[in-house]
């Protein structure tokens, strides 16, 4: 695992992007996974922890139906528990129930306090909206270490006006969990550096390693400074651990 690492001038806050590869699937493989990452970014005295789009299964589209997870599942007590010792929040991807037959696209953050939460994907891509439903909430906003943060997934990141919520809500923090192929990044790096900019928060970009779902990623997953500037990035693809502080 290769490590990406930089520091803003005001340090308050930690936090790491975890560019993973899932095996397509396989929940328990995927756990074990997580829980190396998990493991370095505790060395770095990570705080808050995200990982890709449905990072925990894969982006296998037609099987999420079958998969669908919850905080308090058991397949994810590893994870719990990992986040309780380490005093770190970890932001996983994972199919979660909608209450109707086709379920979200999910973002679950198992937090140390025993306080967890689900963010529904709100903006839905391509073969998406066969296969999911579109969660009804803009933004996911929680707080955590003395700063309030923003979930998005993926497609999510594509509209202006939903980082423009985020940050509207309070958030300084505006962290995603996304697959992109290497021409999507080339189109939307530039949009997540100008909402940091713009809002004056730090972006999180985490990006699967390799390919997933019939996507080649990009790989490249990074951290905007308040200022718009990359101020960490992993240089391609393969496991990365994406570090730095946000004022």
């Amino acid at each position: 695992m290769d490590i990406a690492q930089a520091a803003s001038k005001s340090i308050a806050f930690t936090l790491a992007a975890a560019q993973s590869t899932s095996v397509p699937l396989d929940v328990e493989a995927n756990v074990q996974t997580h829980l190396r990452f998990v493991e370095a970014a505790a060395l770095h005295g990570v705080q808050w922890r995200v990982f890709p789009e449905l990072s925990l299964t894969g982006y296998g589209l037609a099987a999420m139906p079958d998969l669908v997870l919850h905080p308090e599942h058991a397949l994810l007590a590893p994870l719990r528990e990992a986040a309780q010792r380490t005093g770190m929040a970890i932001t996983v991807g994972a199919p979660v129930n909608s209450g109707s037959a086709l379920p979200f696209i999910g973002a679950i953050t198992l937090r140390p306090d025993g306080q967890h939460s689900v963010y529904a994907k709100h903006h839905l891509h391509g073969s998406e909206t066969r296969f999911t439903t579109a969660g009804s909430a803009p933004v996911g906003q929680q707080e955590w270490g003395g700063q309030q943060i923003a979930s998005a997934i993926c497609a999510d990141t594509n509209y202006p006006s939903h980082a423009a919520q985020a940050a509207a809500a309070g958030a300084r923090i505006y962290a995603a969990g996304i697959l992109t192929s290497a021409k999507g990044y080339t189109a939307e790096a530039p949009l997540w550096a100008g909402y940091a900019r713009e809002h004056v928060m730090t972006v999180l970009i985490a990006n699967h390693g390799g390919p997933a779902g019939g996507y080649v990623s990009a790989g490249r997953s990074g951290i905007w400074g308040s200022d718009g500037a990359l101020i960490a990035e992993a240089t391609g693809t393969g496991e990365w651990l994406v570090v730095a502080r946000a004022s």
